[in-house]
């Protein structure tokens, strides 16, 4: 009767450090995901503001300016909910602006073109990676959450379950050929 407790107990134990355990690794998923939420904002930011201020600088035609303002514009002023298309359309009007590479040799020849140029590049490139980091994070925790374990001992707790940003977010072919030289 006693090895029978014994065994129990050691049984109960063990069980409950898996959960620990189990409810730990799900805390640092949680963790990596606003880690990698943040590094995504501020890359996002980092890529529209850089956009702003090349549509501001006067190097671009006016036209090509006025998009670009408003797309990046309306991409740093976006609520949660629309950041995701706000994003692809600020996606799209870089695309549409640098289809060309002679586009981007007009604002690299501009006084201080070289620099914005290769800024605007340097961000466009991060923000692919930077949401790829935080989709992978959430991918992890989503798969984690789906065990059974999870849901019927409500190891997650009050978290609120992990969305993936979906955008447009393909780079401009002509300053994406540029980053990489």
């Amino acid at each position: 009767m006693t090895s029978t407790l014994i065994w129990i107990a050691v049984a109960f134990f063990a069980i409950g450090l898996y959960l620990s355990w189990t409810a730990g690794r799900l805390d640092r998923l949680h963790a990596r995901i606003d880690a990698a939420r943040a590094a995504l904002d501020a890359q996002l930011l980092r890529r529209a503001s850089v956009a702003q201020e090349l549509a501001t600088s006067g190097v671009l035609d006016p036209a090509a300016s006025i998009v670009l303002y408003e797309a990046a514009h309306a991409a740093r002023q976006a609520e949660e909910e629309h950041r995701e298309v706000a994003e692809s359309e600020l996606s799209q009007a870089l695309r549409a602006i640098f289809a060309e590479p002679g586009q981007v040799d007009v604002v690299r020849e501009a006084p201080g073109g070289e620099d914005a140029a290769s800024e605007l590049s340097q961000a466009v490139r991060r923000v692919p990676m930077a949401r790829r980091f935080h989709n992978d994070a959430v991918r992890a925790a989503r798969a984690l959450r789906r065990h059974r374990k999870v849901r019927w001992f409500r190891l997650a707790g009050h978290a609120p379950f992990p969305m993936a940003f979906e955008m447009d977010d393909e780079p401009p072919t002509a300053l994406a050929d540029r980053a990489n030289s």
